[in-house]
């Protein structure tokens, strides 16, 4: 079915010139359909614009998202640039309605570890940006939701987010694999205690039964590993009291299942597993894209929490990612303590909530600012009997 506009911008920029600004348009797309319908143009601006980071926006990953998270098809905000009729920017939206107000956010929440926007390099790239903004104002949007925006990401170059104030401020960290893998392990990069606790840790999960090293592609068995992965990180979340709604909602397991499971549209996910006397104990889902690993989640048998099978596998996942060929492994936001260890540097990453209209900016000053603290101290303040009944399983 032919992708159908909710309402097509046209107006040119006098500053680029009339010749300019008619060979370039924004439309905003609505529906599953329209969203399908993009999906050849949409992979081919991705293989030759996209960065990285942008796995979380590429169109199979954000098709199984649908699947899985998608409460409306109305919901989707599709906003479509081309330049002489090619596909060259597109902002993978969601609409939402809170608090009176209409505002959109980016697809993937709360899968997606990284937000961004698809778009060609080059010098009418901040043209193209201002535009796909002024389009979303004359749509009726107040506000625009964007969460976990890297310093580098395309957005990250945007002047309106210049001149914003980030709403979270955050880390990235990532590892140098070339400095961080040896053969037999950890590499001389780490401290002589770390490396001599590794193979403390290899041998006293060898007391247990014998252990073994994997990596699986995609199929029905890595769609099961997921789903198991998942499994073992709520179940480890609980016992430790950690409030994660995500993680917990099945909808996540179910979702990183049939990302694994899927030969035909391969979304990038790769699984890095240790076994121990025949059965999983531990398993990593990253994801793989232009020579860089993304670690999503890391999960291993609360059973084997006091043979350290946390660190042991840390370490299997960087040597898979390295043989995959890939020259980082990025460890995500936040920069946790324990990915610290394994860090050769970081990438700034924000949030930003950017106002289009009065309602907008009034919600910005004056509401939103209180109503995250309150939320988060609610939660700290949650008795861990409560935290676990919250979490569990329903």
């Amino acid at each position: 079915m032919p992708a159908k506009p909710m309402r097509r911008d046209t107006e040119g920029s006098p500053s680029l010139g009339g010749e300019v600004a008619a060979s370039f348009s924004v439309e905003i797309l609505s529906g599953r359909d329209a969203f399908l319908a993009l999906k050849p143009e949409w992979d081919a601006l991705f293989a030759r614009a996209g960065l990285p980071h942008q796995l979380f926006q590429r169109h199979a990953f954000l098709s199984h998202w649908c699947d899985h998270y998608l409460a409306a098809d109305d919901r989707l905000c599709l906003v479509i640039g081309r330049e002489a009729g090619r596909l060259v920017m597109v902002w993978p939206l969601e609409r939402r309605r809170r608090l009176g107000l209409e505002l959109v956010r980016l697809m993937g929440a709360p899968v997606a570890q990284f937000g961004d926007v698809l778009i060609e390099p080059g010098p009418k790239c901040e043209h193209w940006l201002e535009r796909g903004w002024e389009a979303l104002r004359r749509h009726g949007i107040d506000l625009v939701e964007l969460r976990l925006v890297r310093a580098d990401a395309a957005l990250g170059h945007c002047s309106r987010l210049g001149v914003a104030t980030p709403v979270v401020c955050q880390e990235a960290p990532f590892a140098d694999l070339a400095l961080r893998v040896a053969p037999d392990g950890p590499s001389l990069a780490y401290p002589a205690r770390d490396r001599s606790n590794y193979r403390r840790r290899l041998r006293r999960l060898s007391e247990r039964g014998q252990v073994t090293f994997a990596q699986v592609g995609p199929g029905r068995e890595a769609g099961m590993l997921a789903e198991q992965a998942v499994a073992m990180k709520r179940d480890s979340l609980v016992q430790h009291g950690i409030v994660a709604p995500a993680v917990s909602n099945p909808r996540f397991g179910h979702f990183f299942a049939a990302l694994a499971a899927d030969e035909r549209n391969d979304t990038g996910l790769r699984l890095s597993v240790v076994t121990c006397d025949h059965r999983p104990v531990g398993i990593d889902l990253s994801f793989d894209c232009k020579g860089r690993s993304f670690g999503h989640v890391i999960a291993s048998d609360p059973a084997f929490e006091r043979e350290g099978l946390g660190r042991v596998l840390v370490h299997h996942a960087f040597a898979s990612a390295r043989a995959r060929g890939n020259a980082i492994f990025d460890l995500l936001a936040p920069a946790d303590p324990y990915k610290q260890e394994h860090a050769d540097g970081a990438v700034p990453v924000r949030d930003f909530t950017v106002p289009l209209s009065w309602r907008g900016q009034l919600a910005c000053d004056f509401a939103l600012p209180h109503l995250r603290p309150t939320l988060k101290a609610i939660a700290k303040r949650l008795p861990a009997a409560w935290v676990r009944r919250l979490t569990g399983p329903a």
